[in-house]
This record gives structure tokens, C-alpha cells and sequence, in this order.
């Protein structure tokens, strides 16, 4: 087949047999989804040569930019080993033991001494959740089994996963979902009923999860689990005391706190890892998305002594009776190790600080500029835009309204790829962005609003 041929081909089959994931599939089907098939750097190119740049950084996750020899070449080298053997019992495998080591020394402030490999965030959070069910019924405490979550949260999409999750619009479909899990609510200080103090804000929702661990009973509540800055659902970034003090609350009751550091891992919020930006240190931490910036799926679970050392225990349910056939993909953590290296040697962490701090104040230039632009915030490379249709009551676009995805649109059409939520758009580049790519995105967004209004 020539390359006409197969362009041709690929056309012709665009979403006729695939379902896409997050999306009405009668919606693929009227509007076919663009067909990606080259990336370099911070910049995509479409099947028809059009380039992009690329400011959802794939889905949050290519941290150190397409296309990197490094990483390419650490999987074109295991490849020629072996590309996959089990990790069950009795087999192991080089990139996962180096990975496990490197992991740990990386996280020896937050003092995690162990680590489970699954495919994904939505499997290193179900282990998360698995592993804290069993720590409790190997300390005796079987009936420490509910999970407490944040409203709007996103954790994943299996059951579990989904479970903890509290955005409506992931659950509905799925319904009725596991019992034992519970949601209060987020420090939104953009969005909340009673203060414009961040401070008291913090407080506000500590004492609002204090009080459901209370009604709950502590003796039955397993882990609070939430992500260091709540991506998916509204891009929520807490006042500098929230974690800490949740982390207050957590010991107060003896429950494990869960950080859910899917996205925030590996230096998207300009720390290496999110929690580390509060000095706070959680008892299982989750990982994926910037752990091998996407090149083959992987996620990761890590536990703190404390847990770790529940499994010394003579436990009749200490065998940890969980895994995946890909847990400790060859592959993919030939791809963590060498993306882990790059992420240290180009100290992306820091870059993310400071293309992010400028990349805010652009967009708070852009909202002077632009009455449906309610509210800009960010942390590090994780950034949003909020819409309003009135900026004094706030009033955000309906979820059906066409304007932020027609927004999103005319960037698109201006060459810059930004990602659409609701009535929002999140701003998550690779950890390699630069200041004249910020300006870049920071144009065609401000084209793209003057054609919108």
C-alpha cells in the first residue's frame, strides 16, 4: 500500500470502528477526530501535514517532549533482549528492578521503601486502593474498608478508580458503583459557598472531612484519597495549608492518606512531585502519565514503611494476591528509566516553575482582555482557563453550550492543539516548553477569543 493508499485508508476508517474514549461515539462519527501521525519535540503534525503545537502535552503526560532519542532508544534496546516476560512469583527483569531502585531514591523524602507496577493511573490507584484495604486487614482492623474522597475528583475509570472519583458526569453511565466510598468537598477558591480566604477555606473543607470521617467512624474509614492539585475535574489548586492539614487530620484518626500523583508526579506542578510542594508526606503515593511520559503505558504504586511493614506480619491475607500481566513491562520501564534520567539531567521540575509562572501571568493579561474569561490559575505546566458568562456571578458556560470547544477550535485552526473540559481549557505542555512557545500558545488564544466573541 502506497502512502496515499493508506492515508486514503485511514480516512475511510476514522472512528467506523473505533470507540473513542470520553466521547459520544455519534459525535466521532459526524465529526471525525483528527488523525495525529508525527510528533517532534513540543509541536504534532496532523495526517494531512499541518503542524500543532501541542499544549496538552499528549494528555498531561509527554513530560520530555516527542520524538526523544533517549527514550526511544532505551525500548529499541530492551527490544533487542527481550520486549516481555511475567513479573509474577518467580521472574523479574532488569528496567523493572532499576526502575524500583531509582523510584525510591527519588522518593526517599516522602520515605517510600516499596513499589507495584501496573498499565496506567487508573490501575496504579486501584492498587492504591487495594493495598490499602489489605494493609488494615492485616493489622486486625478489618472493618477500616471506606474510602473518602474529594467532589469532582478523578482517580480512573475502573471501578474502583471510578468509585473514588466524584465527577457526575464519569459515574452516571456506570451506576450503581462500589459501595464504602464517599466524597466531600473540594477547596475551590474560585468556586465555593463560603470564603474568599484561602486559609479559611483550607480549614473550611479540613473541618467538613473531620467531621464525615466522625460521622463515618474512624474505625471503619481505610484512606482519604485526592490529587495533590485536582486536574481533571476543574484544574483545583488548594491554598498552600490544605495539605498539610489534611495530613493532620489523617494521623488524628489514624486513617492512610493517598496521594493520587498521576498527573502532579515527576515535576508538572514545578516540584518533583506535588505533595513535596507542602512538605507533606502521604502513605501511598500513585503514579503514571509523566513516569515514562507516555511511550508505553506504566503506572506505579508506592507504600512508606509504615505500610510496607504490615506484610512482615505472619497474615494469612498478607500474600498480595493483586498484579497485571504487564505489571513491570520490560518496555515500559526501559522507557521510565532513561525518561526519569532526562527529567533529573534537564531539571524539568524548575523549567516547569518558571515557563509556568510566566505562562500564568500571560494568561492574566489575556483575561484583562477578554470578559468570558472568569478565572486563570496554574501551577507550574498545569494550567486552566475558566469561562463565565457573567464574571460577577460567575455563571459558567453550559456543559452543551458550543463556545469553549469552539474556542479550543479556532486555536486549532490557528495551529495551537489546547484541550477543552466543560467550560474550561487546560494548559498542560510538555515540561520542556520555553517562553516564546507560551507566546505562541498565548496568541493563537487570543486570536481565537477575539473570533469567538
Amino acid at each position: 500500500m502506497n502512502e496515499t493508499s493508506a492515508s486514503n485508508f485511514l480516512r475511510e476508517n476514522n472512528a467506523k470502528h473505533y470507540w473513542h474514549p470520553m466521547t459520544d461515539p455519534k459525535r466521532s462519527a459526524e465529526d471525525p477526530p483528527l488523525i495525529i501521525t508525527k510528533g517532534e519535540g513540543e509541536y504534532i503534525w496532523d495526517i494531512d501535514g499541518n503542524k500543532y503545537l501541542d499544549v496538552t502535552g499528549g494528555l498531561w503526560n509527554v513530560n520530555v517532549g516527542h520524538n526523544r532519542t533517549e527514550v526511544k532508544q532505551a525500548i529499541i534496546d530492551q527490544l533487542d533482549k527481550i520486549a516481555y516476560y511475567n513479573t509474577f512469583i518467580s521472574s523479574a527483569n532488569p528496567p523493572s528492578i532499576e526502575l524500583s531502585a531509582k523510584l525510591i531514591e527519588m522518593l526517599q523524602p516522602e520515605g517510600m521503601t516499596k513499589v507495584m507496577f501496573g498499565s496506567g493511573g487508573s490501575d496504579a490507584n486501584e492498587t492504591a486502593l487495594k493495598l490499602a484495604r489489605q494493609y488494615w486487614k492485616v493489622m486486625d482492623h478489618p472493618e477500616k474498608t471506606k474510602f473518602i474522597s474529594l467532589k469532582n475528583a478523578y482517580h480512573g475509570m475502573q471501578f474502583g478508580a471510578l468509585s473514588a472519583s466524584g465527577g457526575i458526569l464519569w459515574r452516571r453511565a456506570y451506576e450503581p458503583l462500589m459501595p464504602g466510598f464517599f466524597q466531600v468537598d473540594n477547596p475551590d477558591t474560585y468556586r465555593n459557598p463560603w470564603t474568599s480566604d484561602p486559609s479559611e477555606l483550607a480549614n473550611i473543607c479540613v473541618n467538613i472531612l473531620d467531621r464525615e470521617i466522625q460521622h463515618q467512624g474512624p474505625g471503619t474509614v481505610a484512606a482519604f484519597i485526592a490529587e495533590p492539585v485536582q486536574g481533571a475535574g476543574g484544574m483545583i489548586i488548594p491554598p498552600d495549608n490544605y495539605w498539610p492539614l489534611l495530613r493532620e487530620v489523617c494521623d488524628k484518626h489514624d486513617i492512610l492518606l493517598i496521594a493520587d500523583e498521576v498527573i502532579t508526579g515527576f515535576g508538572r506542578t514545578g516540584s518533583m512531585f506535588g505533595t513535596r510542594a507542602w512538605g507533606v508526606k502521604a502513605d501511598i503515593m500513585s503514579f503514571a502519565k509523566g513516569i515514562n511520559s507516555g511511550y508505553i503505558p506504566l503506572g506505579a504504586t508506592a507504600v512508606n514503611k509504615r505500610v510496607a511493614e504490615a506484610w512482615k506480619r505472619d497474615h494469612p491475607l498478607a500474600p498480595i494476591m493483586h498484579g497485571y500481566t504487564y505489571s513491570g513491562h520490560p518496555l515500559a520501564c526501559a522507557a521510565a528509566n532513561a525518561n526519569l534520567e532526562i527529567v533529573e539531567r534537564e531539571n524539568l521540575p524548575q523549567n516547569a516553575a518558571k515557563v509556568g509562572g510566566y505562562f500564568l501571568e500571560q494568561l492574566k493579561t489575556l483575561k484583562e482582555k477578554h470578559a468570558s474569561i472568569g478565572d486563570v490559575r496554574g501551577k507550574g505546566l498545569m494550567l486552566a482557563i475558566e469561562f463565565v458568562k457573567d464574571r460577577k456571578t460567575k455563571e459558567p458556560f453550559s456543559p452543551t453550550d458550543p463556545y469553549p470547544a469552539l474556542i479550543a477550535k479556532h486555536c486549532r485552526d490557528h495551529g495551537v492543539m489546547v484541550r477543552n473540559q466543560a467550560h474550561r481549557i487546560i494548559l498542560s505542555p510538555a515540561l520542556t516548553f520555553n517562553t516564546s512557545e507560551v507566546d505562541e500558545a498565548i496568541s493563537a488564544l487570543n486570536v481565537s477569543l477575539q473570533a469567538g466573541s
